[in-house]
């Protein structure tokens, strides 16, 4: 018995990202994991947006903003901090709890 792989489609996380909340809780997962993670969910975000409307919002170049967060890409602070801003967001920094051992 074969699958007809037809039917089944990409899945892809910008459809489930509605809410600022939803961003937010992305973002967060994904940075528990690693930097890299965190970069590919803030593009994933960009493109659940729509990067025409971010690249208007913050200034930047459409294509520059999809070179700047495709996957492998390495942005720059700037560019991250433009692109959290147009999404209602910012960084903020946390200090660490100490090991109990």
């Amino acid at each position: 018995m074969s699958i007809d792989m037809s039917q089944f489609r990409e899945f892809d996380i910008a459809e489930y990202i509605e809410t600022a909340e939803d961003a937010k809780g992305y973002l967060d997962a994904c940075l528990q994991i690693s930097f890299n993670d965190w970069l590919q969910a803030l593009g994933d975000i960009a493109k659940a947006k729509g990067m025409g409307e971010l690249a208007k919002q913050t200034g930047l170049n459409r294509e520059n903003l999809y070179r700047a967060l495709k996957q492998g890409a390495n942005p720059n602070l700037k560019t991250i901090e433009k692109v959290l801003d147009a999404m209602g967001m910012s960084l903020q920094m946390v200090i660490k709890e100490k090991n109990c051992t």
